[in-house]
Order: structure tokens, then C-alpha cells, then sequence
């Protein structure tokens, strides 16, 4: 079989490299083409396109970069009709998954989605599109599957990918042979900055993420640089705070050894969740994005934590409220005898449960897929 797998983002790129393994065990013979990255490239798929170069965060953003999503949307196109695959797989990234999955139906592609675009939280009438041009649906969370049975629409649970990736790297890893391993003093308490895979993101944020180091003396602040990001842009931030160190690369071994984290919104809230870091959930865009979104988005909360469970588990410090001073006032009560700590962490065990009944979620979606060729 030939599949043709499309991942826009960090967070896709890891997800899809175990489906890739996954659908490996299962058909040796397997050949793998895609957008993605340096994970994706590692289980032995081709790479042509790199998600750092079509991440673009929020409408404005979309809008100034509107040629460049132009242009790679007519290569994958026309890269699609060359190789012609068995089978197309989106990985999330719905502005332009969407529009080719709608591509490659009309040219009678097979096509299957795994991890659904945020359908739930904002023009809910895409879910139309969807069951038009998306043969299998495969979910991640467990609100997901009723949510598109309200719509008609029959998908997959498969349980949350995380799950598994989290338990494997819990396995093979303790927090003192990791503390060895990076160099970090024993005894210092360290606090995780988690601030995105985004240039933009990393600029809007990081910078407030910072300043509140200035009240926590006594605590490490390390930042989680992620490989797509350059050392430069990172170092422009943070050379002028004493108490703060940067990582490439590890961000499971950061969490592994923290106190607490400060995270952007996404993937990475419920991966702090995942190592029972209490955490505060850090966002804020552009002006203009910000205001679209509001009047757009019809959830009650930004991190998956909050929205899995259904209640703000996590403090959300939102736009405005994203403020050194609101910062310290949020991790001072989930820092060891903060009044928050200790529910939070009973909450993410409840998390913990609900995701984990959908079973192995690679294992899971690669014996569907395989099972439809």
C-alpha cells in the first residue's frame, strides 16, 4: 500500500510517526509519502514538505501568508495526482487538510482522517464537508464520537495517541538518571516553560512567560525549545534572565523533572497533564485574531484538559489577562503547598482513566485503516 499522509504541525508529526509504525508492523511493505517532519522522516517516510515552513498561527497570520498556502496547496495537489496513493491521511491541520481531502475525494482517493479538525469548537457546518469527502473518521476524544453522531456522521474512537507515547517514555526513563543525564543541580526545583512550536506564538508569549521568572528566585525556569525553532530566536528572549535555562528537543524530560509548567494552548497542555505537572495555560495572539476567535469559537475553554473534562481543572490566562503578575499569582497556588495543587493532580488522574479507555490509539486506527485497503 501507498499512503499519502499530510501533518502540519509538531504535534502531528508525532502522532503520524506512529501511525506510521503502527501501519508498519502491519504491512511491511508499506510506502509512506508526506508532509510532516524529522519524526514522520524517521519511521522511514518521505518528506517533502517540512510543517516549520507551513505553520501559521492565527486569522491574521492566515491572511498575510495567504500566497504561500496558495502555492503549496497547488504542489500537493498536483503532487497528489503524480503519486497516487491507495490512501490519503490528514493528521488535524484543517485549513488545508479540508480543502485537499475534498481534492483527493473528486479524484477518487481514498481518504481518511486522523485526529479531527476542532469541528466542535468553531463552523460546526464543516462537519457537512466532511462526511462528504472524508471516508473514515478516526477520534481522539471521547466527547468527539457523540459529537458527530449528533450530525449523522459514524467515526472511530481510538483512544488517545499521547496515552501510549507517554506510558513508553515513562518506561524507559527515571526522574534521577534524567536529572544526571541533563546536568540540572540536584535539589533545584525547576518550573517548565512550555511556549509553542511557533514562531509566532513564541514571540507573543514567551517574552510575559519570562518576566515572571523575576518573582521565583529560588526555581529553575527552563524552556522547552522545540527542534523546529532556531537558537537565536530563543536566546533573543531569554539572555538577560539568570534563573533561566533553555532545552532543545526534550520537552518529556523537562516535564519528567518539574514542578509546575507554564504551556501555550494545544497538544501540550494535555501532555503536562499526562506527567502530572500542574500547569497554567498561557494564550495570546494578535489583536485582530483574538477578536475574530471570540465571536468564532463557541467552546467554554482553551485547553484540552478543561474541555475533555468539561470544567477549568487548569487556570487559563487569556489575551489581556496574560500578565507576569497574574502568573505568579496562578503558579503560587500550584507550586508544593499551592491551595490547587493537590486537586489538580487528582483531576488529571481522572483524565488519565477516560483516555485511556479507547485503547492504543496507533495500534487501534492501523488495523482500521489496514483493514480498508
Amino acid at each position: 500500500m501507498r499512503y499519502y499522509i499530510i501533518a502540519g504541525e509538531a504535534s502531528g508529526d508525532l502522532h503520524a510517526s506512529r501511525l506510521i509504525r503502527a501501519i508498519r508492523l502491519k504491512d511491511s511493505n508499506a510506502e509512506f509519502r508526506a508532509w510532516g517532519g524529522d519524526l514522520m522522516q524517521a519511521e522511514g517516510a518521505t518528506i517533502i514538505k517540512h510543517y516549520r515552513d507551513l505553520a501559521f498561527m492565527g486569522f491574521s497570520e492566515v491572511v498575510a501568508n495567504l500566497r504561500t498556502i496558495f502555492k503549496n496547496m497547488r504542489f500537493c495537489k498536483n503532487d497528489l495526482l503524480a503519486y497516487h496513493p491507495d490512501a490519503v491521511i490528514f493528521v488535524d491541520y484543517p485549513g488545508f487538510n479540508l480543502p485537499i481531502a475534498k481534492f483527493a475525494k473528486e479524484k477518487g482517493l481514498k481518504t481518511i482522517y486522523y485526529i479531527s479538525p476542532q469541528v466542535w469548537a468553531w463552523k460546526e457546518k464543516r462537519v457537512n464537508t466532511i462526511r462528504k469527502t472524508v471516508d473514515k473518521m478516526l477520534v481522539i476524544l471521547p466527547f468527539e464520537k457523540a459529537f458527530y453522531k449528533k450530525w449523522n456522521y459514524e467515526t472511530e474512537y481510538v483512544g488517545h495517541p499521547l496515552i501510549e507515547i507517554i506510558d513508553g517514555f515513562k518506561s524507559q526513563h527515571t526522574v534521577q538518571k534524567i536529572r544526571e543525564e541533563l546536568g540540572f543541580e540536584e535539589g533545584k526545583k525547576i518550573i517548565a516553560i512550555l511556549p509553542g512550536s511557533r514562531k509566532q506564538e513564541i514571540t507573543k508569549k514567551l517574552p510575559i512567560m519570562l518576566a515572571a521568572s523575576r518573582y521565583f528566585n529560588n526555581y529553575l525556569f527552563v524552556v522547552a525549545q522545540a527542534s523546529a525553532i532556531s537558537d537565536e530566536l530563543i536566546n533573543s528572549f531569554t539572555s538577560s534572565y539568570p534563573n533561566v535555562k533553555i532545552l532543545k528537543g526534550e520537552t518529556y524530560k523537562l516535564l519528567s523533572i518539574s514542578e509546575a509548567a507554564l504551556v501555550t494552548s494545544g497538544t501540550a497542555t494535555l501532555e503536562t497533564a499526562l506527567f502530572d505537572v500542574p500547569e497554567v495555560v498561557c494564550y495570546k495572539g494578535s489583536a485582530i485574531s483574538y477578536a475574530i476567535g471570540k465571536r468564532l469559537i463557541k467552546v467554554p475553554y482553551i485547553a484540552l484538559v478543561n474541555l475533555i473534562m468539561n470544567q477549568p481543572i487548569v487556570k487559563e490566562l487569556i489575551q489581556d489577562e496574560l500578565t507576569p503578575e497574574n502568573i505568579k499569582s496562578a503558579l503560587e497556588n500550584i507550586l508544593p503547598d499551592g491551595a490547587a495543587r493537590k486537586d489538580m493532580i487528582a483531576h488529571y488522574k481522572q483524565l488519565q482513566d477516560l483516555l485511556r479507555a479507547g485503547g492504543a490509539a496507533s495500534e487501534k486506527a492501523a488495523t482500521i485503516i489496514c483493514g480498508m485497503s
